[in-house]
């Protein structure tokens, strides 16, 4: 990643769910997982197949990348635009990444149209993602402060006005190690230097992505 270029939040699927819709007479059931590669996405896919045999359709979707270099969708034999596609849109608005979407169709014997399918799969791409953890993953920095037991106690004040989650480590001195967003480091590190009087020592790491809490 380059240091100079902020990079936005993205978010994720920290657990996979499973949603069900009903449309006139046809069931579609949609699971979702986080998938980091395209092998863990097509392994997915393939296991819900196996899953639902028997099943006249097992669409998917899947976006894969931070800023969603790769995508992929199959309407697996409905007609074109009607599946792949609405299951697509419904992943790239959400703003999640590294997922896959499996939506598997049920035929319940009435025709819905293109439309009626194109409403179906995104309702059921929906009620996957509304079942499912989603987390997000904020670009920023993890920053150490070591610092002597006089100074912890206004790091770990001016962390905690600020809400951030703090890991320490207690030895002859307290390491601190926190995650903060683009925007807060400057602030957090001038912040805490000025109110250890400079003897903290400080360490900023490259930019990297984060969970946050």
């Amino acid at each position: 990643m380059e240091s100079g270029k902020r990079l936005e939040p993205y978010k994720i699927i920290a657990y996979g769910g499973m949603g069900e819709i009903e449309e006139k007479k046809s069931r579609f059931i949609a699971h979702v997982a986080s998938a980091g590669t395209e092998e863990e996405a097509l392994a997915f896919i393939e296991a819900r197949k196996k899953q639902y045999w028997d099943a006249r359709h097992n669409c998917y979707a899947y976006v894969l990348g931070e800023q969603a270099q790769t995508v992929r969708f199959s309407d697996d034999g409905e007609p074109a635009g009607t599946a792949g596609r609405p299951i697509l849109e419904v992943l790239l608005n959400s703003g999640i990444r590294n997922l896959v979407v499996v939506v598997t169709r049920y035929f319940g014997g009435v025709l819905l149209g293109t439309g009626g399918l194109v409403r179906a799969y995104t309702k059921a791409a929906q009620a996957g993602l509304a079942a499912s953890d989603v987390r997000t993953m904020c670009y920023g920095y993890e920053i150490t402060f070591v610092t002597d037991y006089n100074g912890i106690g206004k790091i770990q004040y001016l962390l905690g006005v600020r809400g951030i989650p703090v890991e320490a480590d207690y030895g002859e001195q307290v390491r601190v190690c926190i995650r903060v967003s683009w925007e807060d480091k400057d602030a957090v590190v001038h912040e805490v230097t000025e109110a250890t009087a400079g003897r903290a020592v400080v360490r900023v790491s490259d930019p990297l992505y984060f969970m946050r809490e």
